[in-house]
């Protein structure tokens, strides 16, 4: 009996539900529901593409933060996943995942303890620098510790947030990584995030080419000093038919490919039905809670339950057609029906696509997982939170 209840508690309040047919409908909510088969679908699509194009594909764990589709993308190619965070980073390594790039630099001296405490044998954690200063003060440490710790050049495209963003600090800033003991020169980091939600494609096109002539430019300049990147990595959802032609990375860092939400499918993502070939996995469900106002109802699903950084959600399922979305406080959210005479009874299962996944995500303990309306099992989001 005790272990029964521990693997409740590990499953969250729907675990009995798992396996049962109708349990879908049964779901304490609000509840993040992950449709298997688009999923799986969407995973290998984006696998077949870059391997299509010769690049090797490192998903963007920020997404999903789950250690089970993190495994299930490597099963499927990739060989290893990004994480945004050290946080992230040391959840995915507790579960088992063993190669992994941390995206934004690592600065502190509590984080860099923690770093250098996940490097271990048959573990590769590897991590960007912007900044000599940094990168020399990293690799004191790593030395001192005994470690080697692989790095990459975070390569500022334009966005402004973090990388070098001249040819002439990428090389002042990679002599210093070549020169210093405890670090080693593995390749430079191009993201280029503001970018990845321009909805027209020529219009991306346009900005993102520009963006990745200077990266051309940068790789040149490396390899005439003997230092071409072994590896470089970036990208998103966003540009990967633009990465798949333009063949500059090595490594491909989508990430929300894999669920889609109200964002990504406001952008053209190509040309051609291959270049969009992404569908919606990742659903909220919800409970009308009150009814009481003719033409709207109130859902379990407010401010707490999505992030409010993008659009608002967009009603999936469970609703007439024609229904919208607002946000009603912390824990409520407001549908809007059609018609005054439109209405759901208490109790009715609501379905909604999130607007931003990778901040909602972040906001749950919990993926549902569900294969032809039966709940197959429950995945936890362990790296979710900041620290």
């Amino acid at each position: 009996m005790q272990k029964v209840e521990i693997s409740h508690r590990l499953a969250g309040p729907n675990a009995r539900l798992i396996g049962k047919p109708g349990g879908l409908l049964e779901l304490t909510t609000p509840a993040l529901v992950l449709d298997l088969e688009t999923f799986e679908r969407n995973m290998r699509t984006y696998q077949h593409q870059v391997n299509l194009h010769g690049l090797k594909a490192r998903p963007h764990a920020k997404s999903h933060k789950c250690p089970e589709i993190a495994r299930r993308q490597i099963a499927a190619g990739a060989v290893g996943v990004c994480t945004a965070s050290l946080h992230e980073a040391e959840a995915f390594v507790r579960h088992g995942i063993n190669n992994i790039l941390i995206t934004s630099p690592v600065i502190g001296a509590g984080k860099l303890d923690r770093l250098l405490q996940l490097l271990a044998p048959g573990i590769s954690v590897a991590v960007v620098v912007d900044d000599q200063e940094r990168a020399a003060s990293m690799a004191a440490a790593a030395h001192r510790s005994g470690q080697v710790l692989d790095v990459l050049l975070d390569v500022d495209l334009g966005m402004g947030r973090t990388g070098v963003s001249s040819i002439e600090s990428a090389l002042q800033l990679v002599n210093v990584v070549c020169d210093a003991e405890g670090i080693s020169y593995r390749g430079i980091q191009a993201y280029s995030g503001s970018v990845q939600h321009i909805v027209d494609f020529a219009a991306r096109d346009d900005v993102y080419t520009g963006q990745l002539r200077f990266l051309s430019e940068l790789i040149t300049a490396l390899d005439k000093r003997g230092l071409k990147p072994p590896t470089v990595t970036g990208g998103g959802t966003g540009t990967l038919a633009l990465d798949c032609r333009e063949s500059i990375l090595t490594e491909h860092q989508g990430g929300s490919y894999i669920f889609m939400d109200v964002e990504y499918g406001a952008v053209t993502l190509g040309t051609n039905d291959a270049d969009a070939a992404f569908a919606t996995s990742l659903f909220l469900h919800s409970t009308v809670i009150s009814k009481n106002v003719p033409g709207t109802a109130t859902i379990d699903a407010g401010l707490k339950s999505f992030a409010t950084d993008g659009p608002l959600p967009r009603v999936s399922d469970g609703a007439p057609a024609g229904t919208t979305y607002a946000f009603f406080g912390d824990e409520h959210g407001r549908l809007t029906f059609p018609t005054l005479t439109h209405g759901l009874p208490l109790g009715s299962s609501v379905a909604l696509v999130t607007p931003h996944c990778d901040p909602t995500v972040n906001l749950h303990d919990y993926l549902h997982v569900v294969r032809n309306n039966t709940i197959v099992d429950i995945w936890e989001i362990a790296g979710r939170g900041v620290l």
